[in-house]
Protein backbone atom coordinates (compact mmCIF):
# COMPACT_ATOMS: atom_id res chain seq x y z
CA UNK A 1 0.00 0.00 0.00
CA UNK A 2 1.48 3.40 -1.39
CA UNK A 3 2.43 5.92 1.93
CA UNK A 4 1.27 9.14 2.03
CA UNK A 5 3.41 12.20 1.63
CA UNK A 6 4.77 13.82 4.39
CA UNK A 7 2.32 17.43 4.46
CA UNK A 8 4.25 20.47 3.59
CA UNK A 9 3.17 23.80 4.67
CA UNK A 10 4.35 26.90 2.96
CA UNK A 11 7.33 28.47 3.93
CA UNK A 12 9.82 30.97 2.89
CA UNK A 13 10.79 29.13 -0.09
CA UNK A 14 7.47 27.22 -0.67
CA UNK A 15 4.37 29.13 -1.88
CA UNK A 16 1.07 28.76 -0.93
CA UNK A 17 -0.71 27.10 -3.51
CA UNK A 18 -4.59 28.24 -3.86
CA UNK A 19 -6.57 25.90 -6.44
CA UNK A 20 -9.10 28.08 -7.95
CA UNK A 21 -11.99 25.97 -9.46
CA UNK A 22 -15.82 26.43 -11.07
CA UNK A 23 -17.53 22.84 -11.02
CA UNK A 24 -20.89 21.84 -11.51
CA UNK A 25 -23.41 20.38 -8.64
CA UNK A 26 -22.01 16.81 -9.19
CA UNK A 27 -18.54 18.00 -9.62
CA UNK A 28 -18.00 18.06 -13.26
CA UNK A 29 -15.56 20.42 -14.82
CA UNK A 30 -16.71 20.58 -18.44
CA UNK A 31 -19.67 18.38 -20.34
CA UNK A 32 -19.99 14.55 -21.08
CA UNK A 33 -18.51 15.58 -24.39
CA UNK A 34 -15.17 17.09 -23.08
CA UNK A 35 -15.05 20.54 -24.45
CA UNK A 36 -13.20 23.35 -22.85
CA UNK A 37 -14.70 23.79 -19.42
CA UNK A 38 -16.59 27.08 -19.65
CA UNK A 39 -18.43 26.84 -16.01
CA UNK A 40 -18.97 30.28 -14.28
CA UNK A 41 -20.93 33.40 -14.79
CA UNK A 42 -20.12 37.25 -14.25
CA UNK A 43 -19.74 36.36 -10.44
CA UNK A 44 -17.22 33.64 -10.86
CA UNK A 45 -15.47 35.71 -13.66
CA UNK A 46 -15.01 38.44 -10.90
CA UNK A 47 -13.70 36.15 -8.00
CA UNK A 48 -11.29 34.46 -9.93
CA UNK A 49 -10.02 38.00 -11.33
CA UNK A 50 -9.64 38.62 -7.26
CA UNK A 51 -7.39 35.39 -7.08
CA UNK A 52 -5.34 36.17 -9.89
CA UNK A 53 -4.51 39.80 -8.13
CA UNK A 54 -3.51 37.90 -4.74
CA UNK A 55 -1.33 35.75 -6.85
CA UNK A 56 2.72 36.00 -8.07
CA UNK A 57 1.84 33.85 -10.73
CA UNK A 58 -0.86 30.55 -11.62
CA UNK A 59 -0.26 27.23 -12.56
CA UNK A 60 -1.38 25.65 -15.83
CA UNK A 61 -1.52 22.33 -17.16
CA UNK A 62 -0.52 21.26 -21.04
CA UNK A 63 -3.20 19.98 -21.19
CA UNK A 64 -5.62 22.96 -19.87
CA UNK A 65 -3.33 25.40 -22.41
CA UNK A 66 -4.05 23.00 -25.12
CA UNK A 67 -7.53 23.39 -24.79
CA UNK A 68 -8.21 27.10 -24.45
CA UNK A 69 -4.75 28.48 -25.87
CA UNK A 70 -5.27 31.09 -23.44
CA UNK A 71 -4.96 31.69 -20.18
CA UNK A 72 -7.12 34.22 -17.83
CA UNK A 73 -6.72 37.70 -17.19
CA UNK A 74 -7.42 40.53 -14.97
CA UNK A 75 -9.17 43.00 -16.50
CA UNK A 76 -10.61 45.17 -13.79
CA UNK A 77 -9.18 48.37 -13.33
CA UNK A 78 -9.13 48.38 -9.59
CA UNK A 79 -7.54 45.69 -9.55
CA UNK A 80 -4.87 46.24 -12.57
CA UNK A 81 -4.28 49.50 -10.15
CA UNK A 82 -4.10 47.53 -6.77
CA UNK A 83 -1.13 45.31 -8.56
CA UNK A 84 0.56 48.47 -9.73
CA UNK A 85 0.55 50.72 -6.24
CA UNK A 86 1.91 47.35 -5.00
CA UNK A 87 5.41 47.22 -7.31
CA UNK A 88 4.12 43.74 -8.80
CA UNK A 89 3.29 43.53 -12.48
CA UNK A 90 -0.26 44.25 -13.90
CA UNK A 91 -0.79 40.26 -14.65
CA UNK A 92 0.68 37.08 -12.46
CA UNK A 93 3.43 35.07 -14.68
CA UNK A 94 1.88 32.09 -16.35
CA UNK A 95 3.67 28.93 -15.12
CA UNK A 96 2.94 26.08 -17.69
CA UNK A 97 3.51 22.85 -16.67
CA UNK A 98 4.46 19.83 -19.42
CA UNK A 99 6.41 16.88 -20.14
CA UNK A 100 6.64 17.72 -23.72
CA UNK A 101 6.15 21.03 -24.68
CA UNK A 102 4.55 21.08 -27.98
CA UNK A 103 3.34 24.35 -28.30
CA UNK A 104 2.33 26.33 -30.97
CA UNK A 105 3.27 29.51 -31.55
CA UNK A 106 0.32 30.95 -33.47
CA UNK A 107 -2.12 30.46 -30.08
CA UNK A 108 -3.03 33.59 -28.35
CA UNK A 109 -1.22 32.54 -24.89
CA UNK A 110 2.17 33.62 -26.67
CA UNK A 111 0.37 37.16 -27.38
CA UNK A 112 -0.97 38.08 -24.16
CA UNK A 113 0.43 40.38 -21.91
CA UNK A 114 2.60 38.49 -18.93
CA UNK A 115 5.00 36.54 -18.19
CA UNK A 116 5.43 33.03 -19.48
CA UNK A 117 7.33 30.28 -17.50
CA UNK A 118 7.81 26.74 -18.20
CA UNK A 119 8.03 23.75 -16.10
CA UNK A 120 9.35 20.98 -18.10
CA UNK A 121 12.41 18.31 -18.43
CA UNK A 122 14.00 20.27 -21.16
CA UNK A 123 13.78 24.19 -22.35
CA UNK A 124 11.72 24.96 -25.28
CA UNK A 125 13.77 27.12 -27.97
CA UNK A 126 10.64 30.30 -28.23
CA UNK A 127 7.54 31.50 -26.80
CA UNK A 128 8.56 31.08 -22.83
CA UNK A 129 10.58 34.28 -20.69
CA UNK A 130 12.09 31.56 -18.13
CA UNK A 131 12.36 27.81 -17.83
CA UNK A 132 12.62 25.63 -14.61
CA UNK A 133 13.33 21.86 -14.71
CA UNK A 134 11.02 19.30 -13.88
CA UNK A 135 12.30 18.50 -10.50
CA UNK A 136 10.87 14.59 -9.52
CA UNK A 137 8.82 16.04 -6.55
CA UNK A 138 6.31 18.79 -6.41
CA UNK A 139 7.43 20.24 -3.13
CA UNK A 140 11.12 20.43 -5.19
CA UNK A 141 9.32 22.27 -8.10
CA UNK A 142 7.48 24.54 -5.57
CA UNK A 143 10.66 25.24 -3.76
CA UNK A 144 11.85 26.04 -7.20
CA UNK A 145 9.16 28.79 -8.01
CA UNK A 146 10.07 30.42 -4.37
CA UNK A 147 12.86 30.60 -5.09
CA UNK A 148 12.44 32.69 -8.40
CA UNK A 149 9.88 34.83 -5.72
CA UNK A 150 6.81 33.51 -6.11
CA UNK A 151 4.50 33.34 -2.99
CA UNK A 152 1.45 33.07 -3.69
CA UNK A 153 0.27 30.30 -6.79
CA UNK A 154 -2.81 29.77 -7.95
CA UNK A 155 -3.64 26.63 -9.32
CA UNK A 156 -6.14 26.86 -12.09
CA UNK A 157 -5.91 23.00 -13.31
CA UNK A 158 -6.60 21.11 -14.99
CA UNK A 159 -7.98 17.87 -13.04
CA UNK A 160 -4.56 16.06 -13.42
CA UNK A 161 -2.60 19.06 -12.24
CA UNK A 162 -4.65 19.36 -9.33
CA UNK A 163 -5.09 16.33 -8.22
CA UNK A 164 -1.28 15.79 -8.37
CA UNK A 165 -0.54 18.45 -6.32
CA UNK A 166 -2.86 16.80 -3.70
CA UNK A 167 -1.86 13.85 -4.00
CA UNK A 168 1.49 15.86 -2.62
CA UNK A 169 -0.46 17.54 -0.14
CA UNK A 170 0.67 20.94 -1.96
CA UNK A 171 -2.85 22.46 -1.98
CA UNK A 172 -3.09 24.89 1.51
CA UNK A 173 -6.66 26.41 0.13
CA UNK A 174 -9.64 25.77 -2.37
CA UNK A 175 -11.57 28.19 -4.06
CA UNK A 176 -14.81 26.54 -5.61
CA UNK A 177 -17.82 27.92 -7.40
CA UNK A 178 -20.56 25.74 -7.51
CA UNK A 179 -22.90 26.33 -10.70
CA UNK A 180 -26.35 24.82 -10.69
CA UNK A 181 -26.03 22.59 -13.37
CA UNK A 182 -25.51 18.90 -13.29
CA UNK A 183 -23.53 17.23 -15.71
CA UNK A 184 -22.96 13.90 -15.87
CA UNK A 185 -20.01 11.62 -17.56
CA UNK A 186 -16.49 11.57 -16.49
CA UNK A 187 -14.86 15.05 -16.50
CA UNK A 188 -14.63 15.10 -12.57
CA UNK A 189 -12.18 18.08 -10.91
CA UNK A 190 -10.90 15.04 -9.38
CA UNK A 191 -10.27 12.32 -12.20
CA UNK A 192 -11.30 8.82 -10.85
CA UNK A 193 -7.43 6.78 -10.59
CA UNK A 194 -6.05 3.75 -8.42
CA UNK A 195 -3.78 6.47 -6.97
CA UNK A 196 -5.26 7.51 -3.06
CA UNK A 197 -5.17 10.76 -2.37
CA UNK A 198 -3.42 11.28 1.03
CA UNK A 199 -5.46 10.10 3.97
CA UNK A 200 -4.48 13.00 6.05
CA UNK A 201 -6.92 14.99 3.56
CA UNK A 202 -10.08 13.06 4.55
CA UNK A 203 -9.07 14.23 8.17
CA UNK A 204 -11.64 15.77 10.55
CA UNK A 205 -10.31 18.98 10.47
CA UNK A 206 -8.46 18.54 7.63
CA UNK A 207 -10.38 21.37 5.97
CA UNK A 208 -11.34 25.15 7.79
CA UNK A 209 -14.18 26.84 5.77
CA UNK A 210 -13.51 30.05 5.16
CA UNK A 211 -16.96 30.78 4.51
CA UNK A 212 -19.60 31.02 1.37
CA UNK A 213 -20.50 33.90 -1.10
CA UNK A 214 -23.88 34.45 -3.24
CA UNK A 215 -22.26 35.03 -6.59
CA UNK A 216 -25.82 35.31 -8.00
CA UNK A 217 -27.78 33.39 -10.70
CA UNK A 218 -27.49 30.20 -8.54
CA UNK A 219 -23.78 30.20 -8.19
CA UNK A 220 -22.14 29.97 -4.93
CA UNK A 221 -18.42 30.51 -3.81
CA UNK A 222 -17.41 28.47 -1.22
CA UNK A 223 -13.89 28.50 0.44
CA UNK A 224 -11.47 26.23 2.79
CA UNK A 225 -8.48 26.31 4.18
CA UNK A 226 -5.73 23.43 4.54
CA UNK A 227 -5.30 22.45 8.63
CA UNK A 228 -2.12 20.72 9.16
CA UNK A 229 -1.01 19.54 12.41
CA UNK A 230 2.08 19.01 13.73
Amino acid sequence: MPQSPTPTRPTPSRPCVRLVLAISLDGRLAPHEGSAAQLGGEGDRRALEHALAWGDACLIGAGTLRAHQCTCLIRSPQLLEQRRSEGRTEQPAAVVVSRSPDFSSAWRFFNQPLQRWLLAPEPVDQGFDRWFPLAPTWPERLQALGAAGIQRLVLLGGAQLSADLLQADCVDALQLTLVPQLLGGRFSWLPCTNAPLPAALAQPGAWQSEGAEDLGDGEWLVRYRRIRSG
